[in-house]
């Protein structure tokens, strides 16, 4: 799905991430976590295209996005990417549901019935269909950030890329996106989140430890019955 080659980036001569690879493939649940600074999310940016990097080649489904021009990358990220941020990225002057088509209205791959057909199916998945006619103001963090998923599944993405998507929401809204979360990759969906939380990392199937912008480390987690208890051990060891 996603292979990345010795890439590098810098700001200013000063380096974020230096001779960076790995591969993830479909149906991977990824976590990156690492200290504030240590070039987590640079990372996701630039391996999703939305940063540039300095060396290095990132391939997406076997085509190289690092040489795309501008137009061609961001067609390719709204149709095969996804993307949930820690703050809901959604315009205050559209409601919820209007906010989620966009992505689809935009990228035009399929009628607007079809999209909006799509997009209700979404929110009753995530629960929260009695919200889409709210402004962005009137609903909780937790409804945000569901209503952010759909968004992003929206184009039928091949990959998500989360970015501390349950930085701002409390224990209970954290449960209901991670199950969301499992359910989506459960279900072939390829997903990478960067996370400072050992709850979010849990859930993944593997770990990726950044430090000082190189990976200090990296896990496969085989059961999920065990994995917070073998999380917590090898954090311990590696940090």
């Amino acid at each position: 799905m996603l292979k990345i080659e010795k890439i590098s980036k810098s700001f200013k001569a000063l380096p974020v991430l230096e001779d960076i690879s790995f591969e993830i493939k479909k149906g991977d649940f990824v976590a990156v976590m690492g200290p504030s600074g240590s070039g987590k999310s640079t990372l996701l940016y630039s391996i999703s295209g939305m940063d540039s990097i300095s060396a290095g080649q990132v391939l997406f489904e076997g085509v190289s996005i690092s040489t795309m021009q501008e137009a061609e990358l961001s067609r390719f990220r709204l149709t095969k990417m996804g993307f949930v941020f820690q703050n809901a990225q959604m315009l205050k002057n559209l409601s919820i549901f209007d906010n989620i088509i966009l992505p689809g209205l935009v990228a035009k791959k399929e009628s607007a019935e079809a999209i909006r057909k799509r997009a209700s199916a979404l929110m009753k998945r995530m629960e929260i269909e009695e919200i889409q006619s709210r402004d962005i103001r009137e609903v909780s963090g937790g409804q945000l950030q569901r209503a952010s998923i759909c968004r992003a599944m929206i184009n039928n993405p091949a990959m998500l890329f989360l970015d501390e998507p349950t930085g701002a929401l409390n224990s209970g809204a954290t449960d209901q996106v991670l199950a969301i979360l499992e359910d989506l990759n459960r279900e072939g969906m390829t997903v990478m989140t960067v996370t400072h939380d050992q709850r979010v990392a849990a859930r993944a199937k593997k770990v990726i430890y950044i430090r000082d912008g190189q990976i200090a480390a990296s896990k496969e987690f085989a059961v999920r019955a065990d994995r917070e208890r073998e999380l917590d051990d090898w954090l311990r060891e590696i940090v």
